[in-house]
């Protein structure tokens, strides 16, 4: 008797899990194979070296290793890291950063970005005007936790040019760093900026010494003070004057 094979039924297609939310790629074909490696950053890109110092407002934060020599910093630890960004668009360059972080979802690797600023006293056309200051002009901070995919995230954002660091990485500020900075952005009291320098001629234009021409002999920018010597019957006498209460001899 023939016996006929019995075939088995095919069967159906595997179950599959459900696919998890993943976040959409970042990288673009053009970008596919440029990602964060630790040699492909450099300090500067076109920026004077960093100083050894900061001696106040208008140089850049100094950047020194926050760790050991060695160490790398924590698998998933936030630190703030200095960005250069074209000077005089650090708002503008903020601005795209935090559009690409919410389009590409990295709330949960890229946290804040600064650009640090002082309220100042400008003294312009005889008016007192608050400024902003920018504190370090063409540099953000950017809090985030360093990976591949959000060191491409901040890398390629339209104004920034280079991550600061030492050697080939990008290199976290210290926390004292950050704190300083972050001191002078609260501060209450404004400073005043004060355009004059010892030495220089000046004429006063207000006050019972108007018309007078004088030296300036002391600065006081916390007060918006200057001390100025006139010239009063043959002899210089020293006279404390507002800065709204001079100018610059033309």
């Amino acid at each position: 008797m023939d016996m006929q094979q019995s075939k088995s039924e095919p069967e159906g297609p595997a179950s599959k899990p459900a696919a998890s939310r993943r976040r959409p790629a970042v990288k673009d074909p053009a970008e596919a194979g440029r990602v964060w490696t630790g040699d492909r950053v450099s300090v500067g890109e076109g920026h004077p070296a960093l100083p050894i110092d900061t001696p106040g407002p208008g140089s850049v934060p100094v950047v020194q290793p926050a760790l050991e020599a060695g160490e790398a910093v924590p698998e998933g630890e936030a630190r703030w890291y200095v960005v250069h960004a074209y000077s005089g668009h650090e708002e503008k360059v903020r601005n795209n950063l935090l559009k690409r972080v919410e389009s590409m979802d990295m709330h949960d690797r890229i946290f804040d970005v600064l650009v640090p600023t002082e309220d100042v006293i400008e003294i312009k056309d005889g008016q007192r005007r608050h400024v902003a200051k920018r504190t370090y002009p063409g540099y953000i901070l950017v809090n985030m936790i360093m990976s591949d995919e959000s060191w491409y995230v901040v890398r390629n954002t339209p104004g920034v040019t280079s991550f600061v660091g030492s050697g080939t990485k990008p290199v976290p500020l210290q926390e004292k760093e950050i704190r300083g900075i972050q001191k002078v952005m609260k501060q209450e009291a404004p400073k005043v900026r004060v355009e004059y320098r010892v030495g220089e001629n000046v004429r006063v234009i207000d006050g019972p010494f108007s018309d007078f021409h004088g030296k300036v002999d002391e600065i006081n920018a916390d007060k918006g003070k200057l001390k100025v010597l006139v010239n009063m019957f043959g002899r210089e006498t020293p006279v404390e004057l507002d800065l709204l209460q001079v100018e610059r001899l033309k």
